[in-house]
């Protein structure tokens, strides 16, 4: 089998490489409808979260005789499902490190709260003026963690062992496993720290946004990992200069994919929104490396062969995403046969 890898990058390319098969061809570029033809005498594509596998993506694929699209990630909002159903199959990686995910975004949490991020910068210049660098305890705050998952629930046991209270939303809670639900106007009334761990869906589509913001608790500190479009970046930056909110946490920013993963030092981002982001003494951004550790890298190459190799034997796998039963999630869940 014959795989175009695209949006490659060094670290995604040396873990895939030790598999003997299939055969990967890696492009640095991404896919969209220019770069489709580099697909051109492959079995399949392998893509991440900024490709584009839009319904004119996806004709121009089943045209070129690609059989499968096979995400290494676990969101597949970047991917038409629905177009896709009866032409290409669809694969995605539904856990590769949620403690990778669950740590960053304690980490970013930590790094903004204690302000470590500018006492770093202080002593490189050898100032240890502790001016400014006031933070708060973790201990007997509030988080609110929207998504239960399994790197929502990880997060959730980060934040108990600080010895925080945990408030949760999610539309489909947790059976058992002792999680207190809220509704998810009452999260964001009640919470210090709100932090986002669900899928894009259009339901989740800007659950921060003017209105929301009017809601939350004054100072509250908001944790991004997820997904960038959960969040209206403009109305997070309104409610930053209103001082309503206290300061933002971001691994993912809505309109992301021109930008992260590539370097602009030495350019102009045109992006206004992100650049005055950036500029606010009270918000860190990182660019999408929630994900970033060895575990999870392996674990995605791993994952990511075997639905590849599933596929070749069996015309299915076990992690394949499709839109017979009209709900994706369920129908996963429920699959006992060939999706088509």
């Amino acid at each position: 089998m014959k795989i175009a890898f695209f949006d490659a990058k060094p670290y995604d390319i040396a873990p895939f490489e030790k598999f003997d098969e299939p055969k990967f061809v890696f492009y640095e570029t991404r896919l969209n409808e220019k770069t489709v033809s580099l697909s051109q005498g492959c079995d399949g594509v392998c893509i991440f979260v900024n490709d584009i596998a839009n319904a004119a993506v996806i004709d121009a694929l089943y045209s070129c005789g690609v059989r499968f699209i096979a995400l290494r990630c676990a969101g597949y909002n970047n991917v038409d499902v629905e177009h896709a159903y009866g032409k290409i199959h669809v694969f995605h990686v539904p856990a590769y490190s949620p403690y990778a995910v669950a740590e960053h975004t304690m980490a970013l949490l930590l790094t903004s709260i204690r302000r470590i991020h500018k006492a770093y910068i202080r002593t490189k210049d050898f100032n240890f003026s502790l001016n400014g660098l006031t933070g708060f305890d973790l201990h007997g705050k509030t988080v609110g963690v929207v998504g239960t998952g399994k790197i929502g629930r990880i997060f959730i046991d980060i934040c108990r062992g600080f010895g925080m209270e945990v408030i949760a939303y999610d539309k489909y809670p947790a059976e058992g496993s002792g999680i207190n639900y809220v509704a998810l106007d009452e999260l964001f009334r009640r919470s210090d720290i709100i932090s986002f761990h669900c899928p894009l869906t259009p339901e989740t589509r800007h659950l921060i946004n003017p209105d929301s913001v009017k809601l939350l608790k004054k100072g509250v500190v908001i944790v991004n990992t997820s997904r960038g479009a959960l969040i209206d970046a403009d109305a997070l930056l309104d409610g930053i200069k209103e001082r309503r909110i206290g300061a933002a946490c971001l691994d993912v920013y809505e309109e992301e994919s021109d930008i992260f993963f590539r370097d602009f030092s030495g350019h102009i981002v045109e992006d206004d929104t992100l650049a005055r982001l950036i500029s606010m003494p009270n918000v860190i951004v990182t660019s999408h490396q929630a994900f970033l550790t060895e575990e999870a890298l392996n674990n995605i190459a791993e994952t990511t062969v075997d639905n590849i190799l599933a596929f070749a034997q069996n015309g299915s796998c076990e992690n394949e995403l499709c839109y017979r039963c009209g709900n994706i999630e369920d129908c996963k869940k429920k699959r006992k046969e060939k999706c088509f």
